[in-house]
């Protein structure tokens, strides 16, 4: 491999990035080559140290470097180094990792399948639900309810749960999924107190199954936190009143905790011990293994598992990688790491430190809303705080601040006018502070420049 950065470039000429202008990349300066990392921090090719405020992709929970990790896969690897999870085949790693997975989850959600993405997490969610419809004996039960600002991920199936801005010129599974309002109350509430707010989401899931049929919805997917989104929070109660009218019309919930889950709200699932309620399905991914290998989960509750391992019937899903050995001995040691230091129950102080200093920068006159949780945040600029009118795309407000962060030494995700910050979760109380005082600089900058 080439070690200066002009040759990587060259090479990187051959690489379709995700989710980029493509266009774009061909400017003089516009990609970073990451070239090491270690604990919260990644350098550049140039040596220069970044704190890394995106966690890798949501994802580099545990910090980078970590040796525990490290060691399991490679003497996972020296041991077996491949083995499916097909016909009638398993292996240790995959086994003991499931049964963890099966005793960290809450409630009745016992049974997991593995894949290797989030993307596949989502859309293996809804195959099984049509499966075990068809098994079931009611096949027409297929229809999907998802939410304006949702991200599910990019395959075909999960792109159609997506909001359909990320789905701007390419298809989608579209015939099959309903985007109901987003829950975002500073943008789409207008004059209403939240808590009215709240009353109206559930009005329009009410009346959407009313029209629907809820004989014809399977399942209603939902982020705790949107992530990709914007980092958008619900109103407080939204998740369990939900869950109540799922739970009411027999419509299963999935809860898409990719991002939330293994500590980013500072406990190893949010669903049940942040939003008061038990779902029918889990998807995670990314802090699963604190992105050491690609590996995904989808939980199943024991209902569920019951009518789709009943007589009759082939289990017709499943991906050449579903399980890798050492995809699962990374999982299994990164929540035992997760576990000897405490790092979930680390997060409720340190994130709630993280989350309060960021809410702090509302006072600038360029910031609108400061949003989501813990290590989980969002920031929103505007061109007008009254009115929350928004700068237009081409002026780049987000992007121009994720530079002024690098310029200081902090990498920050931009969204349009959005920033979001999701650090590691290895970060103590001096980092949290620096990175904040790195956001006011970098903000104050661009605002100076508008």
């Amino acid at each position: 491999m080439p070690k200066d950065t002009n040759s990587i470039l060259e090479q990187d000429d051959h690489l379709v990035q995700s989710f980029a202008d493509l266009n774009g990349l061909k400017q003089q300066g516009a990609r970073t080559v990451i070239s090491r990392a270690k604990g919260a921090h990644v350098y550049d090719n140039d040596g220069n140290e970044l704190i890394d405020g995106i966690g890798g992709l949501w994802c580099v929970n545990v910090g980078h470097g970590r040796q525990e990790i490290i060691s399991a896969i490679t003497e996972q690897l020296e041991t077996l180094d491949y083995y499916s999870t097909f016909y009638n085949f398993t292996h240790p790693a995959a086994a003991a990792l499931a049964e963890k997975i099966a005793q960290l989850a809450p409630g009745h959600l016992n049974a997991v399948h593995f894949g290797n993405s989030g993307s596949v997490a989502n859309d293996s969610a809804i195959r099984i639900l049509h499966h075990y419809n068809i098994r079931k004996g009611r096949p027409e039960k297929k229809l999907v309810l998802s939410r304006q600002g949702a991200y599910h991920g990019s395959t075909h199936l999960a792109m159609a749960m997506t909001t359909p801005q990320y789905a701007e010129g390419w298809h989608a599974a579209s015939d099959l999924v309903h985007h109901l309002r987003s829950p975002h109350h500073w943008r789409e509430g207008g004059e209403m107190t939240e808590a009215d707010f709240l009353d109206a989401l559930i009005d329009d899931l009410t009346q959407t199954i009313d029209r629907m049929g809820a004989d014809k919805i399977c399942a209603f997917i939902a982020e705790p936190i949107m992530g990709a989104g914007g980092v958008i929070t619900a109103p407080e109660g939204y998740h369990k009143r939900v869950w109540e009218i799922c739970q009411a019309n027999d419509i299963k919930y999935i809860a898409d905790e990719v991002v939330t889950a293994f500590g980013r709200l500072g406990h190893f699932f949010a669903s049940e011990d942040v939003f008061g309620m038990v779902p029918d399905i889990i998807t995670t991914a990314k802090g699963l293994t604190s992105g050491y290998q690609p590996l995904s989960a989808t939980i199943l509750s024991d209902e569920i598992h019951d009518v789709i391992t009943g007589p009759d019937g082939m289990f017709l899903h499943g991906m050449t990688y579903s399980g890798h050995p050492a995809a699962a001995a990374a999982g299994l040691a990164n929540i035992a790491l997760m576990e000897s230091e405490g790092i979930p129950e680390r997060v409720r102080t340190t994130g709630k430190r993280f989350e309060n200093n960021l809410r702090g920068l509302a006072d600038i006159e360029l910031v609108g809303e400061v949003r989501g949780s813990h290590f989980m945040m969002g920031i929103e600029f505007v061109k007008d705080r009254a009115t929350k009118e928004s700068h237009p795309m081409e002026a780049q407000v987000g992007l121009k601040v994720a530079q002024a962060c690098q310029k200081r030494g902090l990498v920050a995700r931009p969204l349009g006018n959005v920033l979001i910050l999701s650090p590691t979760l290895i970060m103590d109380e001096p980092m949290i502070d620096r990175i904040e005082a790195i956001l006011r600089e970098a903000i104050l900058e661009v605002a100076a420049g508008l």
